[in-house]
């Protein structure tokens, strides 16, 4: 169900704060994170979304600005390093308008979907808005932002022109909030939760409502426009598939057979339209899905001795915490070990990690020292990371990276 928002804003305190020195210093250096256990002062009692002004604990100079955020252990998000700076419609318009420039080149190609806002990278920290054509999906993973939204849609959609606007929530801010209710349609109007959208030429379909996280993956854009380019009259193994993104950018490209694997019956429905959106004025190759664990399904594949020309492995993020970073690793290494037996010689192994928690140095070394126990020559083709829209403002923003193989 699609509910109109409306939203009560509280007043809002400022309050001045000192750091321990360690804290202090990353603020200086223009992290945009402080820590509950970081704060050694506080001027008065906050609640969530209030202002946050920083002093230097020496010296009693200006340091940071940001919003407290009550509901986190990352208890204040820092947005400026400027003295006298509001954080007011001017200051809004121009982060938006800055996150907006740097993704024109991507939205005067032949893609209309893209990541607007992405987070602490834009300056706006737990703050996402993500475009699918006319359609915005703005997604807030911290309450910090509540009294800010009607301010930050109306100027998102001055800027875009969107005919709708819809709210998603973090499942903690939505427990926290009684003002936010997701899904909300915060914007013009919206026949249909299910739209389409276009990527490198690409049609997709997508649930803004219902759909994991904003609806769709839009970070591999890059990589599977790549794909779309190999794939001429190949044979493609998409794994960890979901709603068919690489599958789809395959088959538009040429590819003869492109098998999707997934765990969810629902993700290869997706999938199968998805393809059935592109194929209206001309047929594409076969599409074939197979359901269930991706590790057993490999494995059976290889006991078949089936091959393929190009296999995509891009798995969900292993590592969410800091205790499943080893299980990661040698997940990521028995994949590689699977996809290397699945490859016709010459073929393309591309290998992708969305686990922030494993770094990209850790990720490329272990697909390396797995690929080299596999006994098979191979040669690193390239490395990617994020896309335009995914700007990387810290070192903890980062997280996608994926490395083509040819292998003989």
């Amino acid at each position: 169900m699609i509910f109109h928002y409306f939203c009560r804003v509280k007043e809002q305190k400022t309050i001045a704060i000192k750091l321990k020195p360690s804290a202090e210093r990353h603020a200086l250096q223009r992290h945009p994170w402080v820590f509950d256990q970081s704060i050694v002062k506080s001027s008065k009692v906050p609640d969530c979304g209030d202002l946050a002004v920083i002093f230097s604990k020496s010296k009693n100079t200006f340091v940071a600005l940001g919003l407290i955020d009550t509901d986190s252990v990352i208890r204040i998000k820092l947005l400026s390093w400027e003295p006298k700076v509001r954080i007011d419609k001017n200051w809004f318009e121009g982060k938006i308008a800055d996150a907006i420039n740097i993704r024109k080149p991507l939205l005067d190609s032949a893609t209309d979907s893209c990541r607007l806002l992405y987070g602490e990278n834009d300056g706006l920290p737990g703050l996402i808005c993500d475009k699918y054509g006319d359609v915005l999906v703005l997604k807030l993973y911290s309450r910090i932002w509540e009294g800010y939204v009607p301010m930050i849609v109306d100027i998102l959609v001055h800027e875009t022109n969107a005919s709708a606007c819809i709210l998603r929530l973090s499942r903690n801010v939505s427990k926290a909030t009684d003002t936010l209710v997701e899904g909300s349609l915060l914007h013009g109007t919206l026949p249909s939760p299910v739209i389409q959208f276009v990527e490198h030429g690409v049609t997709f379909e997508t649930d803004v409502i219902a759909g994991h996280k904003t609806g769709f993956f839009l970070d591999h854009r890059h990589n599977r426009y790549a794909v779309q380019q190999l794939s001429k009259s190949k044979s493609v193994l998409d794994v960890f598939s979901y709603s068919g993104g690489f599958s789809t950018h395959a088959l538009v490209g040429g590819a003869h057979e492109v098998t999707s694997v997934d765990i969810s019956q629902q993700a290869l429905k997706l999938a199968q339209r998805n393809v059935k959106l592109n194929s209206v004025d001309s047929p594409l190759g076969n599409h074939i899905i197979l359901v269930g664990d991706a590790f057993e399904i490999l494995e059976g594949l290889v006991s078949k001795r089936k091959r393929y020309d190009i296999v995509i492995i891009d798995p969900p993020s292993f590592a969410k915490q800091a205790s499943e970073i080893v299980k990661a690793k040698h997940s990521y290494a028995k994949l590689a070990g699977l996809g290397a037996q699945l490859i016709n010689k010459g073929g393309t192994l591309i290998l992708a990690s969305c686990s922030s928690r494993v770094t990209s140095d850790d990720f490329f070394y272990v697909i390396d020292n797995e690929l080299s126990r596999s006994g098979k020559a191979y040669k690193l083709l390239k490395k990617t990371f994020h896309d335009v829209d995914h700007p990387i403002g810290f070192t903890e923003g980062a997280y996608l990276k994926c490395a083509y193989y040819q292998m003989s």
